[in-house]
């Protein structure tokens, strides 16, 4: 029998992965702002023993840049996807009627920041790509932030937020599956369908242990890489074939995102923070500062994402007469807090105009854009909650304790559940 409770750890609290990014922006600003800044933009910039991935037009150098965003990364959106396949199979979003309002707000939220961007940088077609940068919600610093008020703040509106928030990235997959995949190559788009068919015949068939799935998601990830579609969409695919339970009761799939989870967190996510965050300040004047695309994403977050997810949420609860899970001033709050974009919004920037001199414009917009939604939604949110709420349980609950000894590669036999 496992215990109800037990006391929270520092790394399990729901800050500590904020501040560890918060501290790796901070090291990536000083590192590239150093004397050996100019050495450490190269070396994650060289190619790495003449190596390249792709094909003909489509193929692009190995750089610890690439490794980073195509290699690393696929672990993050894997971690993403299990976490999305949990919400809707056994989560708050498996209700249709429930998660209809975090579902229209994140609509909501990803069109209103592109609509400003767009008509802030888009006359430029050369800005243009960039309309989805602002659409993305970074979970970890948004949750982080939230959970600086403690108990104050609803267990409704901790909800909202988060499914809000993985509903945002789901958006922000489907964006770059469909507009940031270029030179798609016939033959890989044919491996990485027939891999992903393999595995969800695999998961159709009873198949409970995960190795399986880990070997062929690298398959299906090399497949990717050939193809054009980018690598990340891979960790999606392979969270959607994992298998949600066994004949016992327990989880493969819960037992892996708790096992990923400090991985992402403590990692995956910093180590993307140091080689993207950054902002070199040499030569960087008022005109970097004012550009249209750090305006149109710093715009986009700070006023795109609140406008649109609660306008777009009041309007749901309205049509349904379903009540929002907080008062004015709490769901104003949450939705400045879903303006904090960073890890996604510099990823979509990365993939929208790459590590040339756009790249400073785009992250002066998605730093200053995402750390104005943070300060003033927690403003917001703190007027807004006045009193304690009470506590909601984790969102894992007691199947983090079983899943804490079964580990990434659980197998069939082992740890029956009690």
């Amino acid at each position: 029998m496992v215990a109800a409770s037990r006391p929270t750890r520092w790394w399990e609290r729901d800050t500590t992965p904020g501040l560890v990014l918060i501290a790796a922006t901070i090291g990536s600003f000083l590192l590239l702002n150093a004397p050996a800044g100019e050495t450490l933009h190269l070396t994650l910039e060289s190619q790495i023993a003449g190596l390249s991935v792709g094909v003909g037009h489509g193929a692009h150098p190995v750089t610890p840049h690439l490794l980073i965003n195509d290699g690393l990364m696929v672990i993050f959106f894997l971690y993403v996807g299990l976490e999305l396949k949990r919400e809707t199979i056994e989560g708050p979003l498996k209700n249709p009627r429930e998660a209809a309002l975090p579902i229209v707000g994140a609509i909501g939220g990803m069109a209103a920041p592109a609509v400003i961007y767009l008509s802030i940088a888009g006359h430029n077609p050369a800005y243009a790509s960039g309309w989805a940068i602002p659409a993305a919600t970074d979970i970890a610093f948004a949750v982080g932030v939230m959970s600086l008020l403690g108990p104050r703040v609803p267990a409704g509106l901790r909800l909202f937020l988060l499914a809000l928030a993985i509903i945002d990235d789901l958006g922000a997959i489907v964006i770059i599956a469909l507009f940031y995949s270029k030179h798609l190559v016939g033959w890989g788009l044919g491996g990485a369908t027939l891999t992903f068919v393999i595995m969800l015949m695999a998961n159709r068939a009873g198949v409970k242990a995960l190795l399986p799935y880990w070997i062929l998601g690298v398959v299906l990830w090399a497949f990717m890489i050939v193809s054009g579609v980018h690598a990340t969409i891979a960790g999606v695919l392979t969270a959607m074939t994992v298998p949600m339970r066994k004949a016992d009761g327990a989880s493969p799939l819960a037992a892996a995102e708790h096992a990923l989870k400090p991985w992402v967190q403590f990692a995956i996510m910093p180590i993307f923070a140091l080689a993207n965050a950054g902002v070199v300040l040499h030569g960087a004047g008022l005109d970097t500062l004012f550009h249209p695309i750090a305006l149109g994403v710093a715009f986009g977050l700070l006023f795109g994402k609140p406008v649109g997810i609660a306008a777009a949420a009041w309007l749901a609860s309205a049509v349904l007469r379903q009540r929002l899970p907080g008062n004015g001033l709490q769901i104003a709050g949450m939705a400045m807090l879903a303006g904090i974009g960073f890890t996604m919004s510099l990823f979509i920037g990365s993939l929208a105009f790459g590590a040339g001199d756009l790249a400073t414009p785009v992250r002066f917009g998605v730093l200053g854009g995402s750390f104005a939604s943070a300060m003033l939604g927690l403003l917001v949110l703190w007027a807004g909650c006045r009193r304690p709420s009470p506590r909601m349980h984790p969102t894992l609950g007691p199947e983090e304790a079983l899943a804490e000894e079964r580990g990434v590669l659980e197998d069939v036999d082992h740890h029956k559940a009690p």
